[in-house]
């Protein structure tokens, strides 16, 4: 699922306490409710591929380095569904099914090659062929996709990440200049956000 922010029609009294102390320290508020309405898309979309009430999914984030609110997402309640979330100026999406699953969304920088960028994550194949913005986001949202996913790391985007074998990848274009992908262990489709426009 993906879509404006504003699309988002879900109540903030399901957040954890976690999620309300992180969200309350954003100093725009463009930023907090971006951060709000991913962590409440999450929830509508495992809903969806569960056939569970939103209002029940308690989610949950833990890393060692950081603590509590960060980490690999999941939900207490089924600790082995795949979700993952992202968010970008003015767009959030998010993915959930069985397996590990990654999603990641960013904007299409205008003007020439970000070389800086490209020669960051790029494999030397991959930067040997890529000459525009496009192509260099699309690569790496499949590689954030990856990160997500576990399965790999950012010390090591610039050396892997362009091998897909095994896994499903679902991607989309968000206006003129958001694109997400969606890394999966099965196949996916895209699903409207519930009550959204269409």
């Amino acid at each position: 699922m993906g879509g404006r922010p504003d699309e988002v029609r879900a109540p903030d009294d399901w957040l954890t306490e976690v999620e309300k102390e992180r969200a309350a320290r954003f100093k725009f508020d463009t930023d907090r409710s971006i951060f709000i309405a991913a962590h409440l898309l999450v929830r509508l979309c495992a809903a969806e591929v569960l056939g569970e009430d939103p209002a029940r999914l308690t989610l949950l984030q833990y890393c060692e380095m950081h603590g509590f609110g960060h980490g690999r997402p999941y939900f207490e309640q089924y600790p082995d569904l795949g979700v993952s979330f992202s968010h970008t100026r003015g767009y959030v999406c998010a993915a959930a099914g069985p397996g590990k699953v990654g999603v990641d969304a960013e904007r299409v920088r205008p003007g020439p090659l970000d070389t800086v960028l490209a020669d960051r994550v790029l494999t030397p194949r991959e930067r040997a062929l890529v000459t525009g913005n496009d192509e260099l986001i699309r690569h790496w949202t499949r590689k954030e996709a990856l990160i997500k996913r576990g399965e790999l790391t950012l010390d090591k985007v610039s050396t892997g990440g362009d091998d897909l074998t095994g896994r499903h990848l679902l991607e989309w274009t968000a206006g003129p200049d958001i694109r997400v992908a969606v890394v999966t262990d099965t196949p996916a489709r895209r699903a409207p956000i519930p009550g959204a426009p269409s």
